[in-house]
């Protein structure tokens, strides 16, 4: 049985940040996979080339007989000018969306707090806060105008339960889940979606990113238990955004199986 109903995706638009790479790049192939239209931002222009080369494929191994415009942007979403201006880079045929994937976020260092460099700070809330929310404004005007739409925001278990050396990044999980929230009661009026998913420990380059490159030091995150992909998470947020229109997955958290809150997971050497 498929994981999303694929009538309900043929020639829906949606526009997914950070698309480039990991759980964002997974969820774009997906969607393609489904019959939906594409815009892919990102700030890494080849990565995000590439990405929508595997999209058109996945498109048409498919077979599916809608769908398949595809568009990518280059964008940083903690730039604000750069959002403003995204329609300026969009096909017209692609500007009506309906589907907005907020996933663009990372996580810097473990510093404990007195050590934590400032610009650190701000690039983590910059983006996971900042982008995510002048991202969802630009898009809300157009949702409500036509009394359609589903924001679909990449949360985390950090944005439910704080753990030493990642004052920030939880920081700014927590606030993505407290305006997630807000947004959910706002639209309660209208037929608009508002999803959040939250997951655990995923392996992409998310801990690679946080180690500043250290692979070796990315690794040991994982080892002992089998993580999350991004693939897992991919097909969570296609199957929340392909629910009958009535229903709104408002929130979903996930976790490999040895794993039971941000700090507590079962490791073993066997593997």
């Amino acid at each position: 049985m498929s994981i999303f109903n694929a009538s309900r995706l043929l020639n829906k638009t949606v526009l997914i940040t950070g698309a480039s790479s990991g759980i964002g790049a997974a969820t774009a192939v997906l969607f393609a996979k489904g019959g939906a239209n594409l815009i892919l931002v990102a700030r890494r222009a080849q990565a995000l080339q590439n990405i929508l080369e595997e999209c058109v494929t996945a498109h048409k191994q498919a077979n599916v007989q809608a769908g398949g415009r595809f568009a990518s942007v280059q964008l940083d979403v903690s730039d604000k000018a750069q959002v403003a201006n995204l329609w300026d880079k969009v096909p017209n045929d692609l500007r009506d969306v309906d589907v907005l994937v907020n996933n663009a976020g990372f996580v810097l260092g473990v510093e404990h707090v007195g050590n934590i460099a400032d610009a650190d700070i701000e690039s983590m809330f910059n983006t996971n806060v900042l982008g995510l929310i002048s991202m969802t404004q630009l898009l809300i005007k157009d949702f409500k105008k036509k009394q359609a739409g589903h924001v679909i925001n990449l949360g985390s278990v950090a944005g439910r339960e704080s753990y030493p050396g990642g004052s920030i990044y939880t920081a700014t999980k927590f606030a993505v889940r407290a305006f997630t929230g807000s947004l959910l009661k706002e639209l309660v009026n209208t037929p608009i979606r508002v999803t959040e998913i939250q997951p655990g420990m995923v392996e992409t380059e998310f801990s690679l990113v946080r180690f500043r490159g250290n692979a070796e030091a990315a690794k040991k995150v994982y080892q002992g238990l089998q993580p999350l992909v991004a693939e897992d998470i991919a097909e969570e947020i296609v199957w929340a955004a392909s629910r009958p229109p009535h229903v709104n997955i408002a929130e979903t958290l996930l976790f490999p199986v040895n794993q039971a809150s941000a700090t507590i997971n079962y490791r073993t050497s066997a593997m």
